[in-house]
């Protein structure tokens, strides 16, 4: 999963800025907005520009695992979270834990390549 999440938080993302830290189109996630109930951005009533918060992102991240990660069909999604939420929530949570580590270990392999 591509998620670059800046540590500078900040209260309120663009739709851009989501985008690109799950490396998916903004059409991607409006389509999401209206296939998943609780993925609901705030919207500025005058512009109509999404305002994503850090839940909304963390909703983000748990459609882009089953979805994209793991390869559900959207409405095997939605049935997945809806029951199964906790469960799924925690998976993505290892999911997460374990391609940090991956990198990690890609990246002292190739520092130890470099010493041989």
């Amino acid at each position: 999963m591509a998620l670059n999440l800046n540590k500078n938080l900040k209260l309120y993302y663009s739709i851009k800025e989501v985008a690109q830290m799950f490396d998916i189109n903004e059409s991607t996630l409006r389509y999401w907005e209206t296939e998943f109930p609780r993925l609901r951005p705030k919207t500025q009533s005058a512009t109509k520009v999404r305002q994503y918060t850090e839940k909304d992102i963390e909703q983000v991240k748990i459609i882009y695992n089953l979805v994209k990660v793991r390869g559900f069909k959207l409405a095997a999604a939605r049935k997945m979270l809806n029951e199964n939420r906790q469960g799924v929530e925690k998976t993505a949570e290892v999911l997460e834990s374990l391609m940090s580590v991956r990198d990690q270990l890609k990246e002292l392999k190739r520092h130890m390549d470099g010493l041989v």
